[in-house]
């Protein structure tokens, strides 16, 4: 690990704006673009009172991590937090089912949305499914560069997908382009609406569209201020994304019906077009492209961090400790690529939606496991120094734990749905945790659930 600090520290540190460029642009994804346009479908002024309520989830979530990153910051992933609280098992599974998984399913839905915006744009064009390759292939590429060119790059993507959405928000809000007549949607809007308690059952669809500013955590060693930026960014980072979101799915229901925003494969082209006409399908392509773009570069710096961390702990190969003259894990960064480009290529988006529900759920077993972590330190460890500490401790602990228990069980509306993203999920779990039994027992000779402090 000390080879990749003195490699990184040579490379200018990332300041506030790119941290908060990394948190927004891997947040901002198609699927939370299409999640908030279908929960303000569903719920109107009853799913703002939800996006508030996953807000302040958020922000528990963001504390915990913050805590743990700066306690630790020599590595900078949960594996390192969790090794220290609970044991090398569970340290194994936060990260492989929370994140390794995840992002080997998402990132190919995110292309897969990329091919089918461009098939709308470019109908006879016979390369569009080539297009997410490339860009995939030039992220992978500069990833491998080092964190210059990463934040550079990110800075760039966040600018102008956040451009984008608050061009859309507010020219909407304000009631389109001269040319495009706001009529009336049926989308209920009233207090009375927001308070009778279906806001809760909508609490789980907006969390989707606060979940990932972690990311930022295992890029600790390349920021500048660490004990300020961490906390700071993640909780701006929040916020911003809040009324971008806010903004941009009230403006929808000036021109959408409830109904169009549901039945919309894609209610994000649908909503641009019906704001700005027939540009509104370049819009739209230009959100998907960097959406998904701001996703992959932010994936292919972080997580192979993660498994490089894991590696010099011995939680994963020790191939995957290489890193490159630019200081980044060069192994890690290529495994990871193509393990996502795989899915891409051989799988349809219908079946990979299910899969990402599945993982995406076991994503939540690492919040839980973060809070966690949190807790069992503050007894084991009460005297070590935290550059950071959680306010009005153990409130957003309790809350972050209970509040991520009921997202995994409303992870779906239909109940035919929700039974088989738990099976999948259960099968995912399973399958990691046998291997990390295994692992941690035979090759660590380790017990599984013994901290460990090296």
């Amino acid at each position: 690990m000390g080879a990749l600090n003195n490699s990184e520290s040579k490379n200018s540190k990332l300041s506030l704006v790119s941290m908060i460029a990394i948190c927004v642009g891997l947040v901002i994804v198609q699927g939370a673009m299409i999640s908030a346009l279908q929960g303000i479908g569903i719920g109107g002024s009853a799913f703002v009172l939800a996006m508030f309520c996953a807000l302040i989830i958020a922000q528990c979530n963001a504390m915990s991590f913050a805590e743990l990153a700066l306690m630790f910051p020599q590595e900078g992933t949960l594996a390192t937090y969790t090794q220290k609280a609970l044991g090398h098992f569970p340290a194994i599974i936060a990260v492989f089912a929370g994140y390794v998984v995840v992002a080997i399913l998402a990132i190919p839905v995110e292309m897969l949305l990329v091919e089918a915006i461009l098939n709308e744009l470019l109908p006879s064009f016979e390369y569009n499914k080539a297009i997410p390759i490339v860009l995939l292939g030039g992220l992978t590429l500069t990833s491998l560069i080092g964190a210059d060119v990463f934040s550079k790059i990110q800075n760039v993507l966040a600018f102008v997908l956040i451009g984008a959405l608050i061009l859309v928000g507010l020219v909407a809000v304000t009631g389109g382009l001269p040319e495009e007549g706001v009529r009336q949607s049926n989308v209920v809007w009233s207090l009375e609406s927001a308070w009778n308690g279906g806001f809760i059952g909508l609490i789980a669809l907006a969390m989707w569209m606060m979940v990932g500013v972690e990311f930022i955590c295992p890029m600790i060693n390349q920021v500048k201020s660490p004990t300020r930026n961490i906390p700071l960014s993640m909780q701006l980072s929040l916020v911003i994304i809040f009324v971008i979101f806010l903004m941009f799915s009230y403006g929808s229901t000036r021109f959408l019906s409830g109904e169009e925003l549901l039945q919309s494969p894609l209610p994000y082209l649908a909503y641009t077009q019906a704001v700005f006409g027939k540009i509104g399908l370049i819009i739209a392509t230009i959100l998907a492209i960097t959406a998904t773009c701001s996703t992959i570069n932010t994936v292919l710096t972080s997580v192979p961090k993660m498994l490089h961390g894991m590696a010099e702990n011995k939680q994963a190969f020790p191939q995957l400790k290489a890193i490159n003259r630019y200081g980044s894990p060069w192994v890690a960064i290529v495994f990871l690529a193509v393990c996502t480009l795989m899915p891409y290529i051989f799988l349809e988006i219908d079946s990979l939606l299910i899969l990402v529900i599945a993982a995406t759920t076991s994503w939540l077993l690492a919040y839980i496991i973060a809070h966690i972590d949190v807790l069992v330190l503050r007894i084991r460890l009460p005297n070590m120094q935290r550059q950071y500490r959680t306010p009005f401790y153990p409130i957003p602990q309790i809350i972050g734990i209970i509040a991520m228990i009921y997202v995994a069980l409303n992870n779906s509306p239909d109940p035919s749905v929700t039974k088989l993203v738990y099976s999948i999920t259960g099968g995912i779990l399973v399958v990691v945790s046998v291997i990390a039994a295994l692992w941690v027992k035979l090759y660590m000779k380790k017990g599984l659930f013994d901290p460990d402090m090296d």
